[in-house]
């Protein structure tokens, strides 16, 4: 008797195990059917594009100024060009723009070739030094005043104008959040108008832009073979405007 309780106790504890692990078999193939179907491209999508706005005011001014000049003697040019350059960047310090807002942008002192038919020969007949300063202006105020008054000290040519955002990203949050919720509204009305309903989202991706653009060209050149002197501009009326940041998104949901 002992030995067939025994046995019946096996049997069942046999059972009982391969039912364990049948069991346990057959949840992790549910688990890899749905990473798979999950995985697997949807047949039926649908693809949405939308975008959104944001009106910015741009709160930093930037532009280069340099000193430019012609001469025989390319230690005297340089010399002179430095004085020049520095006087101008001591003024636009005194003005209340800071040291980190000021960068050197170029420095080039080049020769000037002529050509002598008699010889067939190029020679060099002077210099041309062009020293360069990148500014940032955050007190809009001040933007006209620089302008008009730096020829003053010797800078003949103001360039590349232009207003910026500091802190862009913000911006672009802003906007990328309207075009997403937009997205979704679309494509939700679409779904309803064709009997389906919108699922999961599949695929995404946006694209941006509408950032300030810079302002024409201000030049300041004198008039004559040298370049001519330092002319005193008037200050010019400066307006930043505004500008509309964009994100476009394309979205791609399935569709049940």
């Amino acid at each position: 008797m002992a030995s067939k309780f025994d046995s019946r106790r096996i049997f069942w504890i046999l059972v009982n195990v391969s039912l364990a692990v049948v069991s346990i078999l057959g949840l992790m193939w549910a688990k890899s059917l749905w990473i798979s179907s999950n995985a697997t491209i949807p047949s039926r999508t649908i693809s949405v594009t939308a975008e959104g706005k944001t009106v910015v005011a741009p709160d930093i001014a930037q532009f280069s100024f340099s000193v430019v000049a012609e001469g025989k003697d390319p230690e005297v040019l340089a010399e002179e060009n430095t004085k020049k350059m520095n006087a101008a960047i001591a003024y636009v310090k005194s003005q209340g723009v800071e040291s980190k807002d000021i960068k050197t942008a170029g420095y080039n002192l080049s020769p000037k070739y002529n050509y002598d038919p008699k010889t067939g020969r190029s020679f060099i007949n002077g210099y041309t030094i062009t020293q360069t300063v990148f500014v940032k202006v955050r007190d809009f105020a001040k933007v006209g005043k620089l302008i008009g008054s730096l020829p003053t000290y010797g800078i003949n040519d103001i360039s590349s104008l232009s207003f910026d955002i500091e802190d862009p990203d913000k911006f672009l949050s802003q906007a990328r959040e309207e075009a997403f919720a937009k997205a979704r509204a679309k494509a939700e009305a679409m779904a309803d108008q064709n009997g389906v309903r919108i699922s999961r989202v599949i695929n995404f991706y946006e694209s941006s832009g509408g950032y300030p653009r810079p302002y024409p060209m201000y030049e300041t050149f004198g008039k004559g073979g040298d370049m001519g002197g330092p002319i005193a501009a008037p200050a010019p009326a400066i307006e930043p405007g505004s500008q509309e940041v964009t994100v476009s998104v394309n979205v791609t949901y399935e569709i049940r």
